[in-house]
């Protein structure tokens, strides 16, 4: 049928199924990518083999458990959702460390940053406050969770309004320019893929969208020429694994998650390939599972996988309040 021979109603019902199936593949594809990575985080590269999903190690738990990566963006999703201000989406991260939207009701891993500003808001700083803005302070902490922004910015024609968005949400827990503009890139790609183009397409069209934006702030500019150029240059996706680190700096993990994704042609090679690297492993495989979800859509992700996440029906159901917030 074509699309002026449906109704209006059916051409609302394709949008939502269209959504959903989005919604679905990146935090899908998240979860799992951080799942996979749970029981050998912090390991060295090469001593262990991921080939499935496995459990106990690290935090000896069961299989299909996933940890805070997860957790918070739950929690960003319900805020996305119930379309809260910046305090109720700090309130869900005080929640988060007495067990709130983890697989057990357990907080069994949470980073030092965004540990860090959690107490500066209980100590009455802002949430806008909140962030540390020294060197020292980017981790991967806000990369982590932050990925639900692309479906509320999406649709948005205004480069310049979505990537104020992103820094606002990024600095509630990580406020140095360089952890702004790496979450910048993130969402910015993730929103591209959303839109069915390629890898390469996508980092073709945003360069010089990016550059652009960046060029307007010289700390931006300056980190962005430092530390991420090289992500825009097709000699990146050539490097060796061995040139390629797998640590929590936000640098690190946002190289080593573009680095998987542009080198493997599925969702499982992609999310393997990332936590198979070592020492960060559930929260670069939870940034390469959610490139690569948006990537390969909920087709591309192994049902299996789906199926062994750890509570999925608290995931299904934040994953169902967003797309009714959204459609409405």
């Amino acid at each position: 049928m074509g699309l002026q021979n449906k109704s209006d109603e059916e051409l609302r019902q394709d949008k939502m199924d269209h959504l959903k199936e989005q919604i679905y593949s990146l935090i899908y594809g998240l979860a799992i990518g951080d799942a996979l990575g749970v029981p050998v985080e912090f390991n060295e590269r090469d001593s262990y083999h991921i080939t499935k999903m496995e459990g106990y190690g690290t935090y000896n738990q069961p299989p299909g458990t996933w940890s805070d990566d997860t957790s918070l963006t739950l929690a960003l999703v319900e805020h996305l959702s119930e379309k809260s201000d910046l305090f109720g989406l700090m309130d869900k991260f005080v929640a988060y460390r007495q067990g709130y939207l983890t697989p057990f009701g357990t907080c069994f891993d949470i980073g030092i940053a965004t540990n860090q500003a959690i107490e500066r808001y209980l100590s009455g700083v802002s949430p806008e406050e909140c962030g540390g803005r020294g060197e020292r302070d980017n981790g991967n902490g806000a990369l982590m969770r932050i990925a639900p922004l692309a479906f509320v910015l999406k649709d948005r024609s205004d480069f310049t309004h979505n990537c104020g968005k992103i820094e606002k949400y990024t600095q509630v827990t990580h406020a140095h320019p360089r952890s702004l503009v790496a979450s910048i890139i993130y969402v910015q790609i993730l929103i591209d893929l959303l839109f069915n183009k390629s890898l390469e397409e996508t980092i073709e069209d945003l360069q010089p969208l990016l550059e652009d934006y960046f060029r307007s702030n010289s700390e931006y500019w300056k980190e962005y020429q430092d530390q991420f150029r090289e992500l825009f240059d097709k000699d990146f996706y050539q490097k060796q694994r061995e040139e390629i680190m797998s640590t929590g700096y936000v640098v690190d993990s946002l190289k080593a998650s573009l680095w998987c994704l542009g080198t493997t042609e599925t969702f499982e090679g992609a999310v393997l390939k990332a936590v198979n690297l070592g020492n960060d492993t559930d929260t670069i495989g939870a940034i390469t599972g959610s490139f690569a979800g948006a990537l390969y859509k909920l087709e591309g992700i192994p049902d299996k996988w789906i199926q062994q996440l750890v509570n999925r029906e608290l995931i299904d159901e934040k994953c169902q309040k967003l797309i009714e917030c959204l459609d409405q």
